[in-house]
């Protein structure tokens, strides 16, 4: 894993000197709801003239992965389909190597996850009635609670249950809505028992992306500590978490030792911009013109709020204090300098 802000960063240049490719998340990195962020396709599409590679990998479980890349284009970014890798893909294969070939799945989600199943040589069945071998639950804006009804009495009965992904909340235009996660959680209120999960925060499509572009040195960048970051992290990646979805400079800061990020930047457009570095000195840390140290359970910042060096000087004094254990609370924050 790179310097980033858990350690004293002395890099010159630009962030994405340091790498030879993006794995890039989607909702809330590229776009929220169904247009894209300020900048984003830009950045992304400045890659290929840097002579860096770029693979989207997403928890979305509902679209193939064309359909994906055709949306992506459509928004203005540079995608194939050979460049996204998904959950539905790498939930149907989580589940083909838990149950034998032939056997009869349970699927509740989009019409890609059944066709990803299908192509595994399992066989698709609409309803707990057909004592199915495996659930497989997948998102899909359509489902609702008959759907997770039928889940709940086939996972009871003793099905395999596999999740393609557990994202508590997916970020829309008009803010955000529960995501797969959320019904996932239904599930397992009712049955009492918990699924495999085949998306991230696992590292494996991190791994397989990373793979099949041909990334020796890649740089994870999500808005999700919990999916993104921890399982860039896991996979054994540098990670950048980027402030245009889900997660906040707040979030980031009280973030678990195991979702800490790398690098916090504002937008994907930060890649282009040289990262500042974050030194240490007799416990203050400076990133730019901010200073943060810790008193007990507050971090002090001279610095503009607004700023994102007051958050990235703010997070390596508090995950320098507190390496090895997340505290309980998030600390209390006090701004020297008013932003």
């Amino acid at each position: 894993m790179t310097e980033g802000l858990r350690n004293d960063h002395r890099g010159a240049g630009r962030l994405i000197d340091t790498f030879d490719g993006v794995l890039a998340d989607l909702d809330g990195v590229v776009y929220a709801g169904p247009h894209a962020i300020e900048g984003a396709t830009d950045a992304l599409e400045r890659l290929a003239g840097e002579g860096k590679s770029l693979a989207y990998v997403t928890n979305n479980a509902s679209r193939s992965s064309e359909q994906v890349a055709a949306h992506l284009r459509d928004l203005g970014a540079p995608a194939t389909a050979d460049q996204v890798f998904g959950s539905a893909q790498a939930g149907a294969e989580l589940l083909a190597g838990q149950v034998p070939a032939g056997s009869t799945v349970l699927v509740v989600g989009s019409d890609t996850l059944a066709d990803a199943v299908r192509a595994q040589g399992l066989s698709v069945v609409g309803s707990a009635e057909d004592r199915p071998d495996a659930v497989i639950q997948g998102f899909a804006p359509t489902i609702g609670w008959k759907d997770l009804a039928e889940a709940a009495y086939a996972v009871a009965a003793g099905a395999t249950w596999v999740a393609t992904n557990t994202d508590l909340s997916i970020p829309q235009e008009r803010g955000i809505a529960p995501g797969n996660g959320t019904l996932v959680a239904a599930v397992a209120a009712a049955t009492g028992k918990s699924p495999s999960i085949a998306g991230k925060p696992g590292a494996a499509l991190f791994e397989t992306a990373a793979r099949h572009s041909g990334v020796d040195r890649a740089l994870v960048v999500g808005d999700r500590l919990d999916t993104d970051i921890l399982g860039g992290n896991r996979a054994g990646m540098a990670t950048a978490l980027v402030l245009t979805g889900v997660d906040t400079v707040r979030t980031a800061l009280a973030a678990d030792v195991a979702e800490r990020p790398d690098y916090l930047i504002g937008s994907l457009a930060d890649l282009y911009e040289e990262y500042p570095a974050i030194t240490a000195d007799d416990g203050s840390y400076a990133c730019g013109a901010a200073v943060a140290r810790v008193t007990g359970s507050t971090v002090s910042i001279s610095g503009r709020e607004d700023d994102v060096d007051s958050w990235r000087a703010a997070c390596a004094a508090w995950w320098a204090a507190h390496p090895d254990a997340t505290p309980g609370a998030a600390p209390e924050v006090a701004f020297a300098t008013a932003g």
